[in-house]
């Protein structure tokens, strides 16, 4: 007698279930079992339609299965299948999401100096899980693969191939640069200022592990590649720098001391015990970093790793060492190649804080190694205040002009550090040459009342200068002239940084011959005003529509000589290519990179050229998911019951019609922002025909999802099990009203605006504007027919992870189930502030409580899964985050999944972790989304109906048929 229970089959595969990947390295498990000792169950109507939800895409990558493998699928319960979904092994999402995530990547492109060629930077898909489960020491904020002596986890480049870009902007045949070993994996690729050679770092595998890097070179003209140096044993240590080139011909090398020993041992008995002390009762406030030193032996173990010996290096092979060796973190060459800054870190190391805030010595050597001066040795900077904006005491954003030969800048604080301390200025920007004379001071080129934020350089008549405070989101840009100093500086902009509408957009620079950016001055035939390029993103109610001004820095007119297409196209000016030539630029030879797109068509480059406006388009990559190239987007407006305007990116699948297929299965992924004011959170960012980029582990992965071919349910060896389950098959369709309900809609990016205006802040009323803000999104998908109200799941990574669960808590009735990967539940974990809040625990209780849905797991009763990476180094965001929610959740009775990505960090980079992470996620919303009604869904008279239903079916196919003679398990199976 064969008994009646769900057959999950992928479209594309046989295998059941309960197939499992190579269980090495698997992803931990958890899922909370309800108190009877049973697996939660969803209600009849849920269980009843979830049979025709597939929740495994079988077993091996191949999607292949045997017989055998159908007959045990044909025996699982749905108990078993649930039991199935704890195993260890890593799974497989569906074929068609799974082709998308592992489709080749576009080449990175990367222009000659002189803009005469372009140099694709190949490759590849997503890195195996064996990359990532390399040994790593984490030491002081920094990851570090001792076998490299490089950052652990890095990616690289496959291959290089350069393309001359030819006067009518099409692209010659590709050059290959040959020489480089068979899978070597190539880094740090960059130009020579003259575009002769590249120079970039190789590692090739051995023995299972990547080499040490070592530095290469290649000849343009030629592409032949070589190592650099003539010994074998010159490697690179690139845990802060990797080299720089000097001028066209020599490079300055950070390399691993060639008197270097082994690591050092950790002693099997410690010298003493850790402590920690503040007898001085200093006022030290720490965000919750990661990855921090623990002991005298990890500061040993940094010392050994990041310790370099700098080196210059000629292209003909000679090297000399340079320097003494240190832990260097900075090597930047003067504009003249005459001076080099070199900035290195020193003892005394912290415990609490992370390397950027150790001791920090900034020196000037000459370009051939030799010590000029100190500029500053900076202490140790524990004791930085949490608020926004403040920073390091001392001189800080060190850097040369780049308009001028070896001339230094830079900033220092007059408040002490402390954005609480109000001072005016609140920092003073300074000027001096790199040898000054006996007893010359610095000069004072600008004083500030907030908080530095950089200098644009042009020439002694202009340079902008950048100041902006958090706190009140105000922003300014001032003019000045660093050579004249009876020219008052000026005011230029001065906005609110969320204000996009009014961004005049930022100023385009210029590749002078020394390798340095400058602002590019443009000049009108017969017209002697000063003119610059202003690239702005443009946005208005409709949606960002970038343009290109031509605006009179000293009168303020400008004339808008270029702007995206706005009703089909959206375009955007990607950089300069005119700027060859020293001096200003002539209006009439002005050429400009731009790109463009659509909600269809992937990105191209185009070459614009001027007077006549000629438009050359030099790259045509293919469309990198065709199977989605007919998607639906929508940016969609919408109202939260206060009367902010909020904005969503609505997808749908293709061929998808509201009017006939009904509403979707929908999943809502966002991330919430806070904002000062009501106007600035209703402005619309982004635009309409932004072309659908899809990332590994994006949301809009869904829109090819679909369920499997309903034959591959009907494979009993019996015809009369096969007739009634076709029979079955046509009195659920009956009931469902059609298959559209196996596809996604998905709002991307709703927005979450959290305001605090005035002087309340914006978490002051986190919860009760998160759920207006949603609240508001959802009734939009479902007044627009595109949603069923029932069926919509709520997701998001990070802060989105923390908003999720949020809203689980206090908006349950919106949400079918949530997704959160990576968040932050329990904010008393994070007592020195956490995201934009810089109130402490202990000044905010209420506060931190309230916002933590860790403190509302009871509360939660929806399906939430969390996922996270077992080596989350995201300050707040640890693994320990998730452990604590779900052990408060199931404390609760809640139900819930944890799933823990051994290896992984904030994000997810290995193909083994994205691909069950997408399984996952599909196995929750084919579990607890696709299939959930609510029981207002359907009525007495409507669930008699189906009763009757099952009832006939049972009793027409039961008669007479041995394998049918419990006719009441057949009426329960086919209920289900």
């Amino acid at each position: 007698m064969i008994r009646f229970h769900r057959v999950c089959f992928h479209r594309a595969s046989l295998s059941p279930l309960c197939h499992l990947s190579p269980p090495s390295a698997s992803p931990k498990l958890s899922t909370l079992r309800c108190a009877r000792g049973r697996r939660f169950m969803t209600s009849r109507s849920a269980s009843r339609l979830s049979c025709l939800a597939p929740v495994s895409p079988g077993g091996g990558e191949d999607g292949g299965g045997s017989s055998s493998n159908v007959s045990a699928s044909v025996s699982a319960t749905a108990t078993e299948d649930d039991e199935l979904a704890l195993g260890t092994g890593y799974r497989l999402p569906p074929p068609e999401i799974r082709d998308i995530v592992d489709a080749p990547p576009v080449p990175a492109l990367s222009f000659s100096p002189h803009r005469d060629k372009i140099l694709f930077l190949k490759r590849r898909a997503l890195p195996p899980l064996a990359d990532l489960a390399r040994p790593e020491e984490k030491l002081a904020g920094v990851r570090i693969d001792g076998y490299c002596n490089t950052r652990s986890r890095m990616s690289f480049y496959t291959g290089l191939g350069i393309h001359q870009l030819l006067p009518d902007g099409t692209l010659s045949p590709e050059k290959e640069i040959t020489g480089i070993p068979d899978g070597g994996k190539i880094n740090y690729v960059t130009w020579s200022n003259d575009g002769k050679h590249m120079a970039f770092s190789i590692r090739i595998d051995e023995d299972g592990n990547s080499s040490k890097p070592i530095v290469w070179v290649a000849d343009v003209d030629t592409g032949e590649a070589r190592p650099l140096f003539k010994s074998e044993d010159i490697y690179l240590n690139t845990i802060f720098e990797s080299f720089v080139w000097i001028d066209d011909s020599t490079l300055l090398v950070s390399t691993i001391p060639s008197s270097r020993g082994e690591p050092p041992k950790k002693p099997l008995v410690p010298p003493g015990p850790k402590t920690l002390s503040n007898e001085k009762s200093d006022v030290v406030q720490v965000r919750t970093f990661q990855d921090l030193l623990k002991d005298e032996y990890d500061a040993d173990l940094f010392d050994y790793y990041a310790t370099s010996q700098l080196v210059l290096a000629s292209l003909d092979g000679t090297a000399k060492e340079v320097g003494p060796p240190a832990v260097y973190t900075s090597l930047d060459p003067s504009t003249d190649h005459k001076y080099l800054l070199v900035s290195s870190l020193h003892r005394p190391y912290s415990f609490i804080v992370p390397c950027g805030r150790f001791p920090k010595k900034v020196e000037v050597w000459t370009a051939d190694g030799k010590f000029v001066r100190q500029l500053c040795d900076l202490p140790l900077a524990e004791d930085i205040p949490i608020a926004s904006n403040s920073v390091r005491k001392g001189m800080r954003s060190i850097n040369w002009r780049a308009d001028k030969p070896s001339t230094l800048y830079w900033a220092e604080t007059q408040d002490g550090g402390d954005a609480k301390v109000e001072v005016s200025p609140r920092d003073i920007v300074y000027m001096q040459s790199a040898e000054p004379l006996a007893g010359e001071e610095p000069e004072v080129l600008h004083k500030l009342d907030l908080r530095y934020g950089g200098i644009s350089w042009c020439d002694d008549t202009l340079a902008l200068v950048y100041e902006s405070w958090y706190k009140t989101r105000r922003t300014r840009t001032w003019v000045i002239s660093p050579g004249s100093n009876d020219v008052s500086p000026r005011i230029l902009f001065d906005r609110s940084s969320e204000d996009v509408y009014s961004d005049p957009g930022s100023t385009m620079l210029r590749r002078t011959a020394a390798g340095a950016y400058v602002i590019a001055k443009i000049k009108k035939e017969n017209d002697e005003s000063t003119y610059v390029l202003l690239n702005g993103r443009g946005a208005t109610p409709q949606g960002n529509v970038p343009f290109l001004d031509l605006f009179d820095i000293n009168t303020g007119n400008k004339e808008r000589i270029w702007e995206s297409d706005k009703e089909k196209y959206y375009e955007r000016v990607v950089a300069l290519m005119s700027d060859q030539k020293e001096g200003d630029l002539r209006m009439e030879e002005l050429k400009i990179l731009t790109s463009k797109e659509s909600k269809t068509e992937n990105t191209q480059y185009f070459l614009q050229l001027w007077p006549d406006r000629k438009v050359q388009q030099i790259t045509n990559f293919p469309h990198p998911y065709p199977q989605l190239a007919s998607l639906q987007k929508e940016m969609i407006r919408y109202q939260r019951k206060d009367g902010v305007q909020l904005t969503a990116t609505l997808y749908l699948p293709p061929g998808y019609d509201p009017s006939k297929d009904g509403p979707l299965p929908c999943l809502f992924w966002s991330y919430p922002g806070e904002f000062k004011s009501k106007d600035a959170a209703s402005q619309v960012r982004g635009s309409p025909n932004e072309f659908a980029g899809i990332g590994s582990t994006s949301a809009l992965l869904w829109l090819a999802r679909r369920y499997q071919s309903f034959s591959n349910s009907l494979l009993f060896k019996s015809p009369g099990v096969y007739f009634v389950e076709l029979l079955y098959l046509l009195l659920a369709l009956y009931h469902m009203g059609s298959f559209a309900l196996c596809r996604f809609a998905i709002l991307s990016g709703p927005t979450i605006p959290i305001i605090g205006e005035g002087d309340e802040e914006a978490n002051d009323r986190y919860v009760e504007q998160l759920v207006a803000s949603a609240e508001a999104a959802v009734d939009e998908v479902v007044r627009r027919g595109v949603a069923h109200p029932s069926k919509i799941a709520v997701g998001g990574h990070s802060y989105g992870a923390f908003m999720t669960a949020n809203l689980l808590a206090h908006a349950p009735q919106l949400f079918s189930c949530g997704i959160a990967r990576s968040g932050a539940y329990n904010r008393t974990l994070t007592p020195f502030g956490f995201q934009n809040e810089d109130r402490t625990l202990w000044e905010a209780t209420n506060v931190y409580v309230e916002m933590s849905p860790f403190m509302s797991a009871d509360k939660i009763k929806k399906p939430i899964l969390l996922i996270h990476g077992e080596e989350d180094n995201n300050p707040g965001t640890l693994t320990m985050q998730s452990d604590r929610f779900f052990n408060a959740l199931k404390g609760h009775g809640a139900l819930c999944r944890l799933v823990i990505l051994p290896h992984e960090s904030h994000g997810y980079s290995a193909r083994e972790s994205i691909m069950h992470v997408l399984w996952e996620t599909d196995r929750w919303l084919q579990k607890y989304c696709v299939p959930n009604t609510s029981d207002a869904d359907s009525s007495p008279d409507q669930s008699k109906e189906i009763s009757d239903s099952a009832d006939r079916v049972a009793t027409a196919t039961g008669g007479g048929n041995p394998e049918f003679e419990d006719h009441s398990k057949l009426r329960r199976s086919l209920l289900w």
